[in-house]
């Protein structure tokens, strides 16, 4: 008879990198300043769900978040992402042909508020087996769980770009990231200092897609469309035209660019809505690896 359990295991931990290389498994790599410092804090959440029909069958899903020092990495999803066969196996090629040229650089992911630099971002990182940040999130963290929004009220827009170039400088130091950033970390000049000593790339979407999808989920968390007038695509439309006129000039110093509009044309579609998040991953690993092979990194 078939017996069903579900455990859900949860504990902190240190991980002895020395024992952890001779024994390697999975996507879990760590930055040569991790290797240095010999061992990792590592905080495990083991979700099981084993299917048990004899005491040797049994399968496990799990999650794992790492803790470097006092600077929390994000929860590495094994199998949380899934795209139709096609796509996949394209990803996992291409994906494979620029990895070892990336020589572990980071990738941080710039865009408009509403882009898909997450949902993106989770993708790749699958796909070539690094970690994935969000920014926003990591100032969160660090501001004690208050929220962007909360931020942006409590201490004003310029308390919130100082944390976010501070979290931009601690993720250029590691390896081997995908990072998403905030809509206006492109703003300032030392952010790009630190994006540079990885490979930056650009998710141009039109203005009315990003405002269709802010309108969907609503406004609340974007600070910098409350003081719009109107309905929630009106007041998205507006703003977003605004900070377009101000940011489309710092957006060029991306090293890479992904237009979902030549993406859609390509594929028949009319609406960039129609782009699965795997169909622009793998534009973007294109893009990657035409600026690599442009800067002589990579072979033609």
């Amino acid at each position: 008879m078939e017996a069903k359990l579900v455990q859900k295991l949860q504990y902190p931990t240190w991980v002895d990198l020395d024992k952890f290389q001779r024994k390697r498994s999975g996507s879990v790599r760590f930055s040569r300043r991790m290797k240095e410092e010999k061992r990792v804090q590592v905080f495990i959440s083991a979700h099981m769900q084993p299917s048990i029909t004899s005491n040797r069958n049994r399968s496990v899903a799990s999650e794992v978040s790492c803790t470097f020092k006092s600077f929390p990495a994000s929860i590495l999803e094994p199998g949380g992402f899934h795209a139709p066969l096609d796509e996949a196996l394209i990803l996992k090629n291409k994906s494979q042909e620029i990895e070892q040229y990336l020589d572990g650089r980071c990738i941080y992911l710039v865009g408009m508020m509403g882009s898909g630099k997450t949902t993106v971002g989770k993708v790749l990182s699958g796909v070539l087996g690094y970690s994935f940040f969000d920014c926003d999130t990591l100032i969160e963290q660090a501001v004690g769980g208050t929220t962007v929004a909360e931020i942006f009220k409590l201490y004003g827009e310029g308390f919130f770009r100082d944390k976010e170039t501070e979290v931009l400088r601690k993720l250029s130091i590691m390896h081997r990231l995908v990072v998403s950033t905030g809509g206006g970390a492109v703003t300032r000049p030392i952010n790009w200092k630190y994006m540079h000593k990885g490979i930056s790339v650009f998710l141009d979407v039109p203005l009315e897609a990003l405002a269709q999808r802010i309108a969907a989920v609503g406004t609340n968390s974007r600070p910098l469309l409350h003081h719009e007038s109107g309905d929630a695509y009106t007041k998205a439309f507006k703003r977003l035209s605004s900070l377009w006129e101000e940011r489309s000039g710092a957006y060029e110093n991306a090293n890479a660019r992904v237009c979902l509009e030549n993406i859609a044309a390509k594929h028949g579609h009319r609406d960039v809505s129609a782009l699965t998040p795997a169909t622009i991953a793998i534009e973007a690993l294109e893009q990657i690896e035409r600026f690599l092979k442009e800067e002589g990194e990579m072979p033609f």
